[in-house]
């Protein structure tokens, strides 16, 4: 054998070092490295997966707060808490149902949204689906957010009931001392008295409690229809109020929430606000 190919075959099966790496062409039965499951912090262990769950630096970023890098940030200091308490492990796993707080307020992941739905007779206004048929039946394909309504219309009351799932809109609803104006139409079994249109515009006493409304008013010079504005968020104070007094509903309709009215959503239709609808509602 010649020096030459004595050379040659000594240094078969060793590696150029000035050669360039050249990774094997991945075949069928190589393993994806994007499949292989991921790990914590502790060797060996493996991070478990459960669907429906979003780390809560994302979650904390798409609720608009902050960037991720920043949430990781307060998540350290203590300003994020899940479920009522406060948490500060980096990679923590929250879903989407859990009740998340930054810096004390609650926040939302997903995109805002707001629907306005005419509602028909015959829906409870629940969120459960073992209410029969209910209105999230029909505001189901409106968004993909987690929205629900705001405020109650009864199963025979109809008109308009908004959805969102913006904390602060439904806590401008909500608050005992402000609240949003509603307008309803009523018509009742007879015509009211005008000593019994005094009463309620004056305000009086149910069982120790006091019920008033914002305004009250004939409709077209009905007697037995009339316009009521409260700020409650249920329809429960006019039941209160023309039982009371003895009265029955006969009909019940909310025709405006705020400046927000049923033009052009006819019954059983919603629509999606637009951002001059929702900006103003922020503003109640």
């Amino acid at each position: 054998m010649s020096k030459a190919r004595e050379g040659k075959d000594k240094g078969k099966g060793k590696a150029n070092p000035r050669a360039p790496f050249r990774p094997k062409k991945r075949g069928k039965d190589v393993a994806d490295e994007s499949s292989k499951p991921a790990f914590d912090k502790k060797p060996g262990q493996k991070r478990v997966s459960i669907p429906g769950e979003i780390r809560l630096n994302k979650y904390v970023a798409n609720s608009g707060m902050c960037s991720r890098r920043e949430a990781d940030q307060h998540i350290a200091m203590g300003l994020v808490s899940v479920n009522g308490k406060v948490v500060v492990e980096m990679g923590y796993k929250v879903k989407l149902e859990d009740e998340v707080r930054y810096d004390g307020a609650r926040i939302n992941p997903e995109k805002k949204a707001y629907v306005l739905l005419n509602k028909p007779k015959g829906f409870a206004t629940t969120t459960s689906d073992q209410k029969g048929k209910t209105v999230m039946d029909l505001v189901g394909n409106s968004t993909s957010s987690r929205i629900k309504p705001i405020g109650r219309l009864g199963r025979n009351s109809t008109g308009l009931l908004l959805f969102t799932n913006d904390e602060k809109v439904v806590a401008r609803f909500t608050n005992s001392n402000k609240g949003v104006e509603r307008l309803f139409h009523l018509e009742l079994d007879k015509n009211l008295k005008m000593e019994d249109m005094k009463k309620i515009r004056e305000g009086f006493k149910v069982e120790g409690k006091s019920v008033k409304v914002e305004e009250i008013d004939y409709v077209n010079n009905t007697k037995n229809e009339v316009g009521v504005k409260i700020k409650n968020t249920g329809n429960t104070i006019l039941h209160t109020i023309f039982e009371h007094l003895k009265y029955e509903l006969v009909r019940i309709d909310c025709v405006q929430i705020a400046h927000l009215t049923k033009k052009d959503i006819p019954r059983g239709n919603w629509k999606i606000l637009t951002e001059q609808e929702v900006n103003t509602l922020k503003m109640l």
